[in-house]
């Protein structure tokens, strides 16, 4: 009887301790939340890094750059580096600029796309396999292959250097990633109940009437996710911006520059911000490299702040709607 029992007392033993280790019915163990606690942490830290050496540089003075030792915490806090970005950048008009150009094609591109998915979704039409593959192969396609003749169009209509050349492709539903936001907006419409559409329907209620009153709220979640992604993605755009609406010469008096298209040129621009402020002549390129490290720095936050504030605003919106997202149908 005890030989028979050590071999099972020793089984218990080591199924308590795997247990206590990796976890079971759902629940981990303190090995599992430890490997998973260093993964986060590690992941995290990977993220937050290249904002933390930003912040710290953009508050560094000229000695403490040119000081070896000083890494992470600076000697003194030097916030006219912020002053000088503010002039070097224009930062006042070219935010209202990138404003302009981030959010009225987003809001074009959340409605326009959901136009496009909730169809996708509810109905059945001739060619929808079709259709649905040429939204993909928008997608696919690089937009290299297609600068050309999409210039030459926007050049025939007149439209080049204005705001329209963001906003009608936006409004037709082929802005920025267009295909990825109407794939988010079929998945999401084909997981909502179709009673809700049959019994409006029965009801008398037009198509139109049924998608205002009945897709729009439901789809409240898919909106918020595409127009804060759609957001993002028109603010740090860049190449498409200076390509149709940064031509100078096509008779306009102002010339729409964002944020990223300044902070793309800052170098040049610092050195003639010091040229004009202080005489400083640009062939001091090593002092003027160092202190323009920390001014550079300065003009990286300014840049990403205004999208960090909408975040920690809607943080909780935005958190709610990938929630909502996973809603399931009948």
């Amino acid at each position: 009887m005890t030989t028979k029992a050590k071999p099972s007392a020793w089984k218990n033993r080591a199924q308590a301790i795997k247990k206590a280790l990796v976890g079971s019915n759902g629940k981990l163990g303190l090995g599992a939340k430890i490997f998973l606690y260093v993964m986060l942490t590690s992941l995290g830290f990977v993220y937050i890094y290249p904002i933390l050496h930003m912040g710290v540089t953009s508050l560094k003075s000229l000695t403490d750059l040119l000081d070896p030792s000083v890494q992470w915490l600076p000697h003194q806090l030097s916030l006219d580096n912020y002053q000088k970005a503010l002039e070097v950048m224009g930062f006042r008009e070219h935010l209202m600029d990138t404003l302009l150009v981030s959010f009225l094609p987003s809001l074009f591109q959340t409605f326009s796309c959901a136009l496009a998915g909730y169809a996708f979704a509810r109905f059945r039409f001739k060619g929808k396999n079709f259709w649905m593959a040429c939204v993909l192969l928008t997608f696919i396609v690089p937009f290299p292959v297609l600068m050309v003749p999409t210039y030459t169009l926007y050049s025939d209509y007149g439209i080049l250097g204005s705001i329209l050349t963001m906003i009608l492709p936006a409004a037709a539903g082929q802005g920025l990633r267009s295909a990825i936001f109407i794939l988010i907006y079929k998945a999401f419409y084909e997981q909502t109940p179709a009673s809700l559409d049959e019994a409006a329907r029965v009801d008398g209620a037009s198509e139109k009437r049924i998608f205002f009153t009945i897709g729009v709220p439901l789809g409240l979640p898919a909106m918020l996710t595409t127009f804060l992604f759609s957001f993002v993605w028109y603010w740090n755009e860049t190449y498409t911006t200076s390509l149709y609406m940064g031509n100078a010469a096509l008779g306009d008096t102002h010339s729409v520059s964002t944020l990223l298209m300044e902070l793309s040129k800052f170098e040049d621009s610092y050195k003639a911000y010091l040229e004009k402020v202080s005489g400083w002549a640009a062939k001091m390129g090593g002092a003027t490299n160092i202190q323009n490290e920390a001014v550079t720095m300065a003009g990286t936050i300014l840049t990403i702040l205004p999208l960090l504030i909408i975040y920690f605003c809607l943080q909780r919106y935005f958190t709610e709607a990938i929630d909502r997202s996973g809603i399931t149908g009948e």
